[in-house]
């Protein structure tokens, strides 16, 4: 597709943008006119008819991903200026050098002039496809003005780690990747390298702490315990520490950071700006305590000395491939690699001792030992590079083929452009060595789809002599805290319909960049988002679980996201440990239901008036408005059916609250109530709602069913008034058993 700026258009025969609009098609819903940046469309309100200028138009195609009618089409080119590309270092000699390989901006001209190729879009796609959702137009638009304070204070909303992820990001499968540029075939603005802009200008504010932490409860401050330091621990104490909590962290290394300081070279991310959260944390506040594992067996204890724990703990078991002769010497995993590495490549490091303490001999001329790297994803291309900085040479394999692969491309150039050769459809079959490895045998494989698992082709394998064997195929979660957090690790997946702010977003109509591993970055972002909402569930009371240790191994902005909401949602939910008095006052309580006939939806309206007449701050839904925010910000959650059936056949809940229960994320630590309204006998109705709901960790504490005639009565006597009136004096007490016998039918 043609990209042109307006200067060049102005000179050249080249027609502007085209935009038609189909008349017949076009229905009036003005969704065109709302989304539309360049203000090139407006409404005929004779006909009601969108009408087009298509002088004004850039050629974003927003308008054409939005309409519902597919009313709308645009022909011609993209009208936008030349994306700027600062140069990329190049040293002379690798060999040792740790200097920045990815350029920022160097001057106020450069990022000035990016920054005026964003449309700062009405409804942008940018935010939906970061995973913090940073208000990217906003801290755009503060740029432009040269604000830098109130950019920060922009980002600082959804963000406490700008400067680390504009460096670590892969902004291309992410907030680029949904640029309005992007999604129209053009060259999207540079987001990631103004985001770090702004962090390289002005540093990144330290947290706020309130002046005093004065607690709810007779001025009892919240306790939280963290275990991990990584991105979603820095996320969460981060949260609670500018909320007035008492934070500890408890961190298993020496030192704390996680992935952030082991696992990425310092030409990536320099260790200052790794490091940089944490000094700040210390410094307001945190109780730091490294050097101190918390196995599973462990988090009874801790969640006897804290109100709540957040697990941030990662994803830190190397995946190994069982081969024959994986067990010869010279076979490692990547974190022993990286770990390593980065030490003995720090100014006095030991380069040349840590090579040896790894039976590879440099010095004495000659060829350098090959490093054969299993993989070819992020993990593998820092263990290649950081080979190469240490003098070796360095081959990553990987069984997938390229233009399915999960690396990088912008990485996989920088590797290839360093030295390292990157092999796709290759699979280690066996290795070989007398008590060393010292040749690996590679065999090729074959894939005709990205959703196919490669074969193996019978061929005779390659040989390849080696000096070391490092397995950087990913990470896997300790299956032992599975134990103790159920449900986890959970894979996020996008099912059924997606939310209407999202297709009415245009994000989900683009087809995959090459740099979105060729999945459409509308439906990436809409799996992030899942993991997102779970991190604010508790998987069980008081325990609330962030980052890889949530979903498996992720990234760093989604663990440092998930980190700061699981964070807000403990906040929100105010638990205590066993010996204190819980805050007391008003619940939010959320009255759910599903009605076709009115009944169910005039019972829920009864109780949500008694219960808000008992100063609770009560909403009240039909189930199609309830999404994950709605549950996650309600301490007690109601939920009201109709019976489905025949007195001669099968009753139960009506089969939408059962799709709709099914799909409820895990809800420890919620109160609920549940009622039905029938005109046959309930018979298993509630039962069968109730078990879904304690299925799901839920503390089913009243249930009640409503036949004709008990609408509308006094809330002393039987019915949803009544019903209402015992929930809340259950709210009112602490110690009354879980069960309250209400319902005299079920």
């Amino acid at each position: 597709m043609t990209v042109l700026d307006e200067a060049t258009l102005e000179s050249s025969p080249v027609v502007r943008p085209q935009v038609r609009v189909l008349v017949d098609r076009c229905a009036g819903c003005q969704e065109c006119v709302i989304r539309c940046p360049a203000a090139a469309l407006h409404m005929d309100t004779v006909t009601w008819v969108a009408v087009a200028d298509s002088d004004a138009c850039v050629g974003c195609r927003q308008c054409v991903r939005t309409c519902p009618y597919s009313a709308i089409t645009v022909e011609g080119p993209i009208v936008v200026a030349e994306r700027h590309e600062p140069a990329q270092a190049r040293p002379a000699s690798l060999l040792g050098d740790l200097s920045e390989v990815r350029s920022g901006f160097g001057t106020w001209a450069e990022a000035l002039a990016e920054a005026q190729r964003c449309l700062a879009c009405p409804d942008p796609t940018c935010v939906r496809g970061c995973p913090a959702h940073n208000d990217v137009p906003a801290f755009i638009a503060a740029v432009r003005d040269r604000d830098l304070a109130r950019a920060h204070e922009v980002l600082r909303a959804t963000s406490v780690l700008p400067d680390v992820c504009a460096r670590v990001c892969n902004q291309a499968a992410q907030c680029e990747g949904a640029c309005t540029w992007s999604l129209a075939g053009g060259i999207p603005v540079a987001i990631g390298r103004l985001e770090r802009f702004v962090a390289d200008q002005l540093p990144v504010p330290p947290p706020s702490t309130p002046p005093g932490r004065g607690g709810e409860a007779g001025g009892d401050v919240l306790s939280v315990g963290i275990v991990g330091a990584g991105p979603a621990g820095i996320g969460a104490a981060w949260e609670l520490l500018e909320a007035g909590a008492e934070v500890t962290v408890y961190e298993r290394d020496e030192c704390p950071g996680g992935l952030l300081g082991w696992g990425i070279p310092d030409f990536t991310l320099p260790e200052e700006i790794a490091a940089r959260p944490w000094r700040q944390l210390e410094a307001a506040g945190v109780d730091l305590r490294c050097d101190t594992e918390i196995l599973p067996d462990d988090l009874g204890a801790l969640l006897a000395e804290h109100d709540a724990v957040v697990l941030a703990n990662g994803a830190g078991e190397p995946l190994r491939l069982r081969v024959p002769g994986a067990e010869l010497d010279g076979v490692v995993d990547a974190t022993s690699f990286l770990r390593g590495a980065k030490a003995a490549l720090e100014p006095g490091g030991g380069r040349l001792d840590f090579c040896s303490s790894l039976g590879l001999h440099l010095g004495h001329g000659g060829t350098p030992p090959l490093v054969l790297v299993l993989g070819a994803g992020n993990t593998a291309m820092d263990v290649a590079r950081s080979a190469i900085r240490l003098g070796l040479r360095a081959l990553c394999v990987d069984w997938l083929e390229e233009r399915f692969a999960l690396a990088r491309p912008d990485e996989l150039d920088e590797a290839r452009r360093e030295g390292v050769e990157v092999r796709f459809s290759r699979t280690l079959a066996r290795l070989t060595g007398e008590g060393r490895v010292a040749q690996a045998f590679l065999s090729s494989t074959a894939q005709a789809r990205p959703e196919d698992r490669p074969k193996v082709l019978r061929r005779a394998p390659e040989v390849v002599d080696v000096g070391l064997v490092v397995m950087a195929m990913g990470y896997r979660n300790d299956p032992a805290f599975a134990a103790v957090a159920p449900g986890t690790p959970q894979r996020p997946k996008v099912d059924g319909l997606p939310d209407r702010r999202w297709t009415a977003s245009g994000v989900l109509a683009a087809p995959a960049s090459g740099a979105s591993h060729r999945d459409p970055v509308g439906r990436l972002a809409l799996r992030r988002e899942q993991g997102l909402w779970a991190a604010a569930f508790a998987p069980r009371d008081r325990l609330y679980v962030a980052g890889d240790a949530l979903v498996g191994p992720s990234t760093v902005v989604e663990a440092m996201a998930q980190g700061r909401r699981a964070a807000a949602a403990l906040l929100s939910a105010r638990p205590t440990r066993p010996g204190r008095r819980r805050p007391g006052g008003a619940r939010r309580v959320l009255v759910c239901y599903e009605s076709r006939g009115g009944r169910t939806a005039r019972a829920a309206q009864e109780i949500a008036a008694v219960l808000a007449d008992h100063d609770h701050s009560v909403r009240s839904l039909s189930i199609d408005r309830v999404g994950p925010l709605e549950l996650a910000s309600a301490d007690v959650v109601v939920v009201g059916t109709w019976v489905e059936g025949l007195v001669v056949a099968r009753v139960g809940p009506a089969k939408g609250t059962v799709a709709w229960l099914a799909g409820l994320p895990r809800l420890a630590g919620k109160t609920a109530g549940i009622f039905c309204t029938f005109s046959v006998a309930p018979r298993g109705t509630l039962p069968a709602v109730r078990r879904v709901l304690e299925a799901k960790g839920a503390d089913v504490v009243a249930q009640a069913a409503f036949g004709p005639g008990e609408l509308g009565t006094e809330p002393t006597s039987f019915g949803p008034a009544g019903f209402a009136a015992e929930l809340a004096s259950r709210l009112a007490r602490d110690g009354v058993p879980a069960a309250l016998a209400f319902d005299r039918r079920a």
